[in-house]
């Protein structure tokens, strides 16, 4: 590839159930291209539930199309069962292991948290061919991909890569970039909201849910070469209209929504917009200016995709289809009520919900087609809309 091409990178984000909407946003981008035609995005990056929608994309890249269509057919027909235990005597276990383990004995047992997502391994490992990651590499139709996980010891965010040969490892404050053949434990770790899910071992070192201290979700793509990125989060700035009022003290689970907002969203949101300020910047000090001072910043194109409608209020609607003893247990911290919503969104593995987001997520992404036509054929992107200072 000459290095003066632009290469697309492809951003997912994490988000538990949210990551369904997104694959919404890749099915409506299906459409756009031509049948047969090979994975679009030289670099695909994914964080938390956004890096199992990076991995199933990549392991079938050599056919967008089919590997949208499975992904789809994944999280359409998604159930909690297959993702973490849902039967009385797995939820009892989780509290009581959790609370009242490391109390007794002083040391944190094995997998300790309050949901076992074995069935989340186990569908893992079926539907996701991870050695076709390396054949979409050697055929040339990937370049890289890197998912995100938090390690708990060093409190790093690393950034696992599999990719061309070329491509170093990179070492930032609190970040780096690790050469490794991604597999289904680098998965668990990126998707391991804490407390809720359990830890992952990869090569001898814990880790955990890739948004935790992730201070600049696009640099891994940045750092593998893309000039241009498209970025699907699971949650856009909320209009006024739909902020909700608080009236009373806030529940356990508003808390909750609160603290798992601030992870899954606030960073990414953050970090595009000091993509597009650098991007302004650069733009109003010229080329020429660029050169004579030796700033070596580029400009990168960035497309943003967020849901159009908030998605705990979605939630709201389908929070009677979690499993009756999930519901039971989270009844006491405010969860199973309309404000409590929030935090369960990232919890409601089932159709009603997924499959509600995959729609609004086809919508979105349609009604932006002329944007993602232009992103696609590497033309200039239109002006983003003024920003406030």
């Amino acid at each position: 590839m000459h290095k003066q091409d632009p290469v697309r990178g492809l951003i997912l984000s994490g988000g538990g159930a949210r990551g369904a909407y997104q694959v919404g946003v890749l099915a409506a981008i299906a459409e756009m291209v031509p049948r047969g035609a090979p994975n679009p995005f030289p670099i695909i990056c994914g964080t938390s539930a956004g890096a199992i929608n990076a991995a199933a994309l990549s392991a079938n890249a050599g056919n967008y199309r089919a590997a949208v269509r499975g992904l789809e057919r994944v999280w359409s027909n998604i159930t909690a069962e297959q993702v973490y235990r849902t039967d009385l005597y797995a939820c009892l276990r989780g509290v009581m292991r959790w609370f009242f383990s490391g109390v007794a004995t002083g040391k944190t047992p094995e997998r300790s948290s309050l949901l076992d997502n074995t069935p989340l391994q186990r569908l893992l490992s079926l539907v996701i061919n991870f050695r076709r990651i390396q054949e979409s590499l050697d055929q040339g139709h990937l370049r890289a991909l890197a998912i995100t996980a938090s390690a708990y010891a060093s409190g790093e965010s690393v950034s696992f890569f599999q990719g061309a040969d070329e491509l170093p490892e990179w070492i930032r404050a609190r970040r780096k970039g690790k050469r490794s053949n991604i597999g289904v434990e680098h998965l668990l770790g990126s998707a391991a909201i804490p407390i809720l899910f359990p830890a992952s071992n990869v090569d001898g070192a814990y880790y955990g849910d890739g948004a935790l201290r992730q201070l600049a979700p696009l640099s891994p793509a940045l750092h593998l070469g893309a000039t241009r990125l498209l970025v699907i989060g699971v949650s856009g700035n909320v209009s006024a209209g739909h902020q909700r009022r608080l009236s009373g003290y806030p529940s356990m689970a508003q808390v909750l929504g609160h603290v798992l907002n601030s992870v899954f969203v606030d960073t990414l949101e953050g970090d595009v917009e000091r993509l597009e300020r650098i991007n302004h910047t650069l733009s109003a000090l010229g080329e020429r200016t660029r050169r004579k001072h030796g700033i070596k910043l580029r400009e990168v194109d960035v497309l943003k995709i967020y849901p159009s409608r908030p998605i705990d209020e979605i939630a709201a609607e389908h929070i009677r289809e979690l499993p009756r003893t999930l519901r039971f247990f989270l009844r006491s911290s405010g969860a199973t009520r309309s404000p409590g919503a929030s935090a369960m969104s990232y919890l409601l593995f089932e159709p009603g919900f997924t499959n509600a987001l995959i729609e609004m997520g086809r919508k979105d992404a349609m009604a932006r087609k002329e944007e993602i036509m232009a992103f696609l054929n590497d033309q200039p992107l239109m002006e983003a809309a003024s920003e406030e200072p």
